[in-house]
């Protein structure tokens, strides 16, 4: 039942061979993938004709906006099935679109890189994405604005698009920015609402932490390598090897720190709780197919930047390590189904960072997990949607339960998702994730022990937090309000959550055991000599089966400790206050309190020194020389009075003056 951690490793096609000027550049665009700049234009194109055209397209906006996302995958699939038709080595390919920045010898061109890679998350996004517009066009029938927020799913759409394709780092940060604006417009949609609009401004705040992350890690390339795109910075990293380590880590960690920020790993993760705030599909698109995801790809297509920084990559693992204890302790005590979903998110991305910090032994795994999620996420928050659309806009579980037989289809589709996520045999999450559980074994010394079992502890935490949130939601007694009449989704907002249900259960198995998603990733995260991105063959401290076995034995003590605390026994509808580690656990282990009390007072008092240095110091002394100088010629002044006898007076009183110096002198 284990994917071969080898095989992962043991191709002979070095990720920076393949695409360094020197070793054999991608091929130019041909065929289908020449019209690869469709993926970003159709979805950039809606974008822009609904806010240009304003109201005159609220009738056929949203529909627009629908079919141009449906587009935007056709593209991608047909790019894809043009790339199956080619050998692994010819499979990457570079689209030059335009000159963009020439300054010297300096120069950067705005072009794609479609390799297997960003095919992979240009397929999520797009399919995934698609998905979430049709249920939107259910979920939003009735919102004045909805012209306005499909806009905003095409703009997030596109800019996503434009990241993972981009074949320089300048330009996916263009992409970068743009998943930032776009889900800050969607967070705070609804921004009537001040708590809506206050936590858009967070979300916006943290992430641009990240992304100064970004900026100065682009400046560091720019100055020591003179380039930034992908090929030759990937080339010089590698050349690097074991040289210059206070520059690469230095690079490394502006990149991590770029990637916590976009993907909400620690300690830039306070903003994702509270992203909950906009509308259903917004939390479905952040958490499963855009946003959240960015930073793990950032993280995996600089692979050999982090290879040649082994701290920083350390940094990576311990990063994930972090993140995915910390999003599950607080998943476990939240009430609000969407709040537990984000906590979910969060801690399912440390999974992904782990693997990407482990080298060639777990970036396939990291993206094959990010894969899985992608739907099994989307389909548990769009089935939660469902929950609230039944629900009269409820979130708090304990006013839930016995959802079950009032929700049939919901229920059926979210279960998949559910078994998924806590790795149910045979389905998705046992695929990915638990790969990801026997890759952190992989290495010598205490850091396959310590990672393993925290990854290992991580899923026994979540097979109790997730099936607390479903058993909470539709099992046990009914917690109804005696306002809320549960009934089923439209068919609009159904068929979207049971095509993610049969990618929840299915697509691990087609993509897993097969060896599918590792000979289709192979070529890019390969391990060589010529790139020293590895050992060729690494195997776990402890044999996979029985790795898969005591992860699934706690997987079943999980489920089990939250079937006896949540649907055997009475859940009180009000939450009792609970141990110190539960309170701590509802307010995010005060995350919030410590950037308050490391960050943001401290940056509040230094700005308000600075404030008053400027002001009494700067301003005080210029604006008192002035003053100084602008009272002596005032007073000066009254000297030119011009009256001759005046002047007169003057006159004898220096020659007075002249006559005594010359009698002191004599």
């Amino acid at each position: 039942m284990s994917v071969g951690l080898g095989t992962v490793a043991s191709t002979a096609l070095p990720y920076a061979a393949a695409l360094a000027p020197a070793q054999g550049q991608a091929d130019a665009a041909t065929g289908v993938t020449a019209y690869a700049w469709l993926l970003v234009a159709l979805p950039a194109l809606g974008a822009a004709v609904l806010l240009v055209g304003g109201r005159r397209t609220d009738r056929f906006g949203p529909l627009l906006a629908t079919g141009l996302s449906w587009g935007s995958f056709v593209v991608g699939a047909a790019v894809w099935l043009a790339m199956l038709g080619r050998d692994a080595a010819q499979r990457p390919q570079r689209l030059h679109l335009f000159d963009w920045v020439a300054g010297g010898s300096f120069s950067v061109s705005a072009g794609m890189l479609v390799d297997q890679l960003s095919v992979a998350f240009v397929l999520l996004v797009t399919f995934v994405g698609s998905l979430i517009h049709v249920y939107s066009l259910g979920y939003m029938s009735h919102d004045p604005d909805k012209r306005r927020f499909f806009a905003y799913l095409n703009l997030f759409v596109a800019a996503m698009l434009l990241l993972v394709l981009a074949d320089s780092y300048l330009l996916l940060y263009v992409g970068w920015e743009g998943v930032g604006l776009a889900s800050y417009l969607l967070i705070g949609f609804w921004n009537w609402n001040p708590a809506y609009a206050t936590a858009a401004n967070k979300a916006f705040v943290a992430n641009r932490v990240g992304d100064l992350g970004l900026t100065i890690a682009l400046l560091l390339m720019f100055f020591n390598f003179g380039a930034v795109d992908f090929a030759t910075v990937d080339a010089k990293a590698a050349a690097l090897q074991g040289a210059n380590q206070g520059f690469m880590t230095a690079l490394g960690l502006m990149l991590l720190l770029a990637a916590c920020g976009k993907s909400a790993q620690f300690p830039l993760q306070s903003w994702l709780g509270d992203a909950m705030a906009g509308p259903t599909p917004v939390s479905a698109l952040i958490h499963a197919a855009t946003m959240v995801t960015a930073g793990v790809y950032l993280v995996v297509r600089s692979a050999p930047i982090f290879e040649a920084a082994p701290t920083a990559q350390l940094v990576v693992v311990l990063v994930g390590a972090v993140t995915l204890l910390f999003g599950a302790v607080v998943g476990c005590a939240k009430d609000d189904i969407k709040k537990a979903l984000a906590a979910s998110t969060m801690s399912q991305i440390g999974y992904m960072m782990l693997a990407a910090g482990l080298g060639p032994v777990g970036y396939v795994f990291a993206i094959f997990h990010l894969l899985t999620h992608g739907f099994f996420k989307a389909g548990m928050f769009l089935g939660a949607g469902s929950v609230m659309h039944g629900m009269n806009d409820q979130v708090d579980m304990r006013r839930f339960g016995g959802l079950s037989g009032a929700m049939k289809v919901t229920w059926a589709t979210f279960g998949l998702g559910y078994l998924a996520i806590i790795g149910f045999p045979f389905l998705s999450g046992f695929w990915s994730k638990d790969r990801i559980i026997e890759a952190a074994f992989v290495g010598e010394g205490w850091r396959p022990w310590v990672f393993g079992l925290v990854a290992m502890v991580g899923a026994g935490i979540t097979a109790f937090y997730m099936s607390r949130l479903f058993f909470l939601t539709f099992h046990g007694k009914k917690r109804w309000t005696d306002d809320v009449h549960p009934h089923e989704s439209g068919k609009l907002m159904t068929v979207p959550m049971m095509v993610l249900a049969v990618g929840s259960a299915l697509l691990g198995l087609a993509l897993g055991p097969t060896g599918v998603i590792t000979g289709w990733l192979n070529p890019v995260f390969a391990a060589g000599s010529e790139s020293g991105l590895g050992a060729a063959e690494e195997h776990p401290v402890l044999p996979a089966l029985l790795i898969t076995v005591l992860t699934t034995v706690l997987v079943a003590v999980g489920a089990g400790l939250a079937w006896a605390r949540y649907w055997r026994e009475p859940v009180p509808v009000v939450a009792p206050r609970g141990s110190l580690a539960t309170r701590a656990a509802r307010n995010d282990l005060y995350q919030d309190q410590v950037n308050e009390a490391l960050l943001m007072r401290p940056g509040l008092h230094l700005t308000r020194s600075l404030v008053f240095a400027d002001g009494k110091g700067v301003d005080g002394a210029a604006g008192g020389l002035a003053a100084l100088i602008g009272g002596t010629s005032s007073r000066l002044r009254r000297v030119q009075n011009g009256f001759a006898r005046s002047y007169a007076l003057t006159m004898l009183a220096g020659v007075v003056a002249i006559l005594g110096a010359l009698w002191v002198i004599s």
